[in-house]
Formats: C-alpha cells, structure tokens, sequence
C-alpha cells in the first residue's frame, strides 16, 4: 500500500511538521525579542499548545465524533440499518441504499456518518450473502465512506461551526500582529451564511445526486466479489438478576427521564440560535448527548457504545496541541502574514477560492483532521480572504471543500471503516478516488459560479 509505504502514522506527521515549522519559522522570520531567536520560537509553540480556547475547541471536536458513534449503535439505529438492508436486489441498488442515506447523515454529523456508513455496508454484506445475492462488496464499502466527501460542508464542520461562535474568530487571529486585521473580523460568521447558504445547499445536492447516481452506474459496470462475512453483531447490555444500584445503570425510566431533561433544556438555550440558522459546537453536542441517552434507553448502554466509540478519538486527542504549537508559531512569527501575502500576489478575487480548495485538499493528506487543518490554516485563510475582499463565508467553504473531498485518496479515516467491513483499502481506493474527481468538479464549479 503506497500510503503505508511512504506515509508514516498522522502522529509521527504531526511531530515532522512541528520540526519543520521550527525550522522555517528561524530561516524565514525575524526575531522581535530580546531572547535568542530559537528560544523565542520554542515559546510561541509552547503558547499555542496550551491555547486554553482552542483545547475547548479540541474537545469540541471529539465530542462530535464520540457521540456521533454512539447514536449509531443505539437500538433505534439497529433497527433503520436492518430495515434498510432488506431493500437490496442487486449492486447497483445496494450501493445507493449505502451512498444516499451516508451522505445525508454525514451531513448532520460527521462521526454519525462515519459509523453509520460502515455498519450499513457491512450488514447489507452480510443480508446479501445469507440471501445468495450477488454483489461487489468492495463498491458497497466503498459507498459507506463517501460521507467524509461532504461533513466539512455539513453542521458538524469543524470550520463553519467554529467560525460562528463568538470569541472563536478573535482567539484563532489573536497571535496575529497586525491588529488591522483583527479589526476588520466580524464577531461570528453564522452557519446561515456557510452551511445553510443557498449556494452550499445546492452543492450538497448535486454532490449527493451525482454519487447516487455514479454509485449505481459502477454497480451495473462491475462484476461480483466472493466474500466471507460473520454477524456484526451491535453493542448489548442485556442482564438479568440485576441488584440494588446496578438497576438504576439499567433504567429505562432514568435515563429517559435525564435525556428529556438534557433536551428540554437544549430547546430552552439554543432555540433562538436555531431559528437563525446558527449552529454551533456546543448546540450540536448538547443535543446529540441527550438524543443518545434517550435512544440508548439506559445508562449502561450508552455508557457502552462510549467505551467502544472512544479509541477512535485516541489520535485525534494527542495530535490536536501539536497542530495548535504549529499555528502558534505560524501566527506569533509573522510567517502566517508572509504567506499570505505571497498568495495575495499571485492569486485573483476569482482565483483565490480555487486556491485554497487545492491546498486545502493537498494539507489534509499530511494532516487528516479537519479541525487541525482549521488550526493552522485557517488563520492564512481568513487573512488572505480580508486582504483580497473576497467574502469569508466562501473562503471557509472553499477550505472545508478542498479539506473533505481529499478524504477519498487519505485513508485515516477509512480505519473504522474497514474494520468493521473487513475490506482492505487497495480493494475501496479505486472507487473513491472516482468519487473524489466527480465531488472536485462540482466544488471548483461552484466555487466559480458562486
């Protein structure tokens, strides 16, 4: 596999680009200090770890990711994913029961998607094969992960849904020197402007109509596949002869009772922001908990389905203060301003979005977590949007774009995936990388016509 082969771990990444940033920043940038110039270097990457708002935000990000995984394995899922399944005849129509649904999931939450994408192949395998009908299996998972072909655009995106909470845009730019550039930010930029933009929707839609519609023509082109499958069998707490305090764990009535509460006062809190349109982390965190523990039915369920959700934020958790000393160093250093003047010189108001989408989606093969990728090239982003008049809300679309649609040649987050479908990533590649040039052209498309 070319990835593993020249690739290393995203962590040991994570540590070379730290390196490198050190040494760009003592080559290219001048020091301002009385201290030595590596010294003053170290510090601004200390600095950035330890960013209290943007450890908020690292938080934040798994949060979305853990409980977007523990909706999946929740009854009332088991059960549409089962219903689902015994709609397939052939190919063609198994890759769209898997694609669509992914795709629309993936949309409202990214981690939900993710799982939701890689349970529902793995059990229309599993319907296919107990029912004699013949399908590629590899097409199928394939399908289950085109969801990360769309979450950066989704409410869960780690760009526009930071971007809208206050004080999100000051802590990002605040090492930034140019205080000009600090001055010409507004204080959020709603999802009513990225997300929910007219022009987002409608990339949404052609993107979801496009893959349905590749997805079943590649069903009728391929042959196929011989595969082995045992029952993927979803998370089960049932016990009997439960004992004193161990009932209340098994409750139905306490944990329904507490997952109201959580949504009630979810309503109470952020209605006004959603009747705007304005969705932001901690809005959609708060829902999705109570949501999980309603549809769990009882707190040793949900606590469950956490346990197994939580290995997949390990990476995500130690690679984020990294991401963060590089952007301290970025900002505090005066490199994010060079840099950007650079693509200020050589790029246009019509070019500048086509840019970033490019380099966006070229950084997410070293850094393969959107909210990393915001960290340290947001900044860069949004100082070039400011200096070209090009309006933020679509230079942050045109990076979550370039970010999401990348997924599809990175395989990072294919690991759950192909865990649970017991596919290799030789055997979905071929099939995601023809997802990838059909979601580019809509996104450069719409980038130029919007």
């Amino acid at each position: 596999m070319i990835f593993r082969r020249f690739l290393p771990s995203p962590f040991t990444i994570a540590v070379f680009l730290t390196f490198l940033t050190v040494v760009l920043a003592l080559v290219f940038t001048e020091n301002t200090s009385d201290r030595n110039h590596f010294v003053q270097i170290l510090l601004y990457w200390e600095n950035g770890i330890w960013n209290n708002g943007l450890l908020v935000f690292a938080y934040q990000m798994m949060l979305i990711l853990v409980l977007g995984h523990v909706l999946v394995l929740s009854r009332p899922m088991e059960r549409l994913i089962l219903r689902i399944t015994k709609l397939v005849r052939n190919t063609s129509n198994a890759a769209v029961l898997v694609a669509l649904p992914t795709m629309l999931v993936s949309f409202f939450n990214w981690g939900l998607g993710l799982i939701f994408g890689a349970i529902l192949a793995r059990k229309i395998g599993e319907y296919a094969q107990a029912n004699n009908i013949p399908i590629n299996y590899p097409l199928v998972g394939a399908s289950g992960y085109v969801g990360m072909m769309v979450w950066h655009g989704g409410i869960s995106g780690s760009a526009p849904i930071k971007v809208s909470e206050s004080g999100h845009l000051d802590s990002l730019m605040g090492t930034i020197s140019d205080g000009g550039i600090l001055a010409q930010l507004p204080e959020t930029i709603s999802t009513s402007f990225t997300v929910f933009s007219y022009w987002n929707l409608i990339l949404f839609g052609v993107v979801v109509l496009a893959v349905s519609i590749l997805v079943y023509y590649l069903g009728k082109r391929t042959t196929p596949t011989k595969f082995d499958l045992k029952e993927y069998r979803f998370t089960s707490t049932a016990k009997s002869n439960l004992k004193g305090a161990e009932k209340l764990d098994h409750s139905k009535i306490a944990a329904i009772s507490f997952g109201t509460l959580i949504l009630l006062a979810f309503l109470l809190q952020y209605l006004p922001a959603l009747r705007s349109l304005n969705i932001t982390p901690n809005l959609l965190n708060f829902f999705m908990l109570g949501l999980a523990i309603v549809l769990h039915g009882n707190f040793r369920s949900f606590l469950s389905a956490v346990e197994e959700a939580i290995g997949d934020t390990a990476g995500i958790l130690i690679q984020f203060p990294l991401y963060f000393g590089i952007m301290g160093i970025m900002g505090s250093s005066g490199m994010i301003t060079s840099i950007s003047d650079f693509f200020v010189s050589i790029s246009t108001e019509t070019t500048m979005p086509i840019f970033t989408f490019f380099s966006a989606g070229l950084v997410n093969i070293f850094v393969p977590s959107g909210g990393g990728q915001w960290a340290i090239q947001g900044p860069l982003v949004l100082e070039s949007a400011l200096k070209m008049d090009v309006p933020l809300p679509k230079a942050i679309m045109a990076l979550a774009y370039g970010d999401q649609i990348t997924n599809m040649l990175q395989p990072f987050w294919a690991l759950p995936l192909l865990g649970i479908t017991r596919l290799k990533a030789k055997e979905i590649l071929p099939y995601t990388l023809v997802f990838m040039l059909i979601g580019s052209l809509v996104y450069i498309g719409g980038l130029l016509i919007f």
